[in-house]
Parts: C-alpha cells; structure tokens; sequence
C-alpha cells in the first residue's frame, strides 16, 4: 500500500501571515492550487485555503480589503506523517471536514496532500481491483 509521502505535493506554497487576502487568492490562481501554508519568520504558522478566502467574500464583503491571512487562516495546523496510509489521511480529513493536511517528516512540515489527491489514488486502487476480478 502506498503512503501519504508518495502522494504528496513536496513544492510548498506559502504567504506571510501579513498578506492581504488579494495576495493569497491571486497566488492560489496562478498556481492553480487550494491552499497556502502561512509562513511567521521561519516557522508555518498556519494554512489558509480557497474556501477560507470565498467564506471572508461572502460574509465580510466590505472588510476584504482589510482582511489579512493571519485574520484568516487555520492554526494549528493538522497534519500527517509521510509514513501514514491514504486511509488514515481520508479518516483524519473526514473528521476534520478538511481537504488538505500538512505532513511531516520528523515533525518538520515537508509536502501537501490535498483531497485530490486521495481521490486520484483511490480511483487506481478502484481500476485495479476491478480489473483484478476481471
């Protein structure tokens, strides 16, 4: 069975916690991606995602400009060992109600495992065994 660390984005996006929420949508948008680590000096302080930024438009029309990610953003963060299944990781997300988790190696934040993710995986496990039973 695979591991989260096979599975993971190991490019790391982040946005300092100072960053207007403009900032963080336009680098989600280009990078066609749904979340940010948020970075305080060295450290990550915490992860604002493309659900974060559509809840602040839609509740807090007037203040976006305003809004910072650090306003924003989940912290602490959940994460994950690299060393850990996709179930486990779609367990931990379903019961966060959360579609991205930090993992870790040696409680160092190293990749990204999305929702996505999980899905592309399940749906080859899915394909193999079907074609198995064949």
């Amino acid at each position: 069975m695979a591991t989260i660390g096979q599975l993971m984005t190991r490019d790391l996006s982040f946005v300092s916690e100072d960053a207007s929420i403009q900032e963080a949508a336009k680098q989600m948008h280009a990078k066609r991606i749904g979340s940010l680590l948020v970075k305080k000096e060295s450290d990550f302080s915490g992860i604002v995602t493309e659900t974060d930024v559509v809840q602040a438009v839609a509740e807090q029309p007037a203040e976006i400009g305003q809004l910072t990610v650090k306003g924003l953003m989940s912290s602490p963060i959940i994460t994950v060992d690299r060393n850990m299944s996709p179930n486990y990781a779609r367990d931990l997300m379903a019961d966060r109600q959360i579609r991205h988790l930090a993992v870790t190696e040696n409680q160092k934040i190293v990749g990204i495992v999305s929702v996505r993710d999980l899905l592309a995986y399940f749906k080859t496990i899915s394909k193999e065994f079907e074609e198995s039973e064949a």
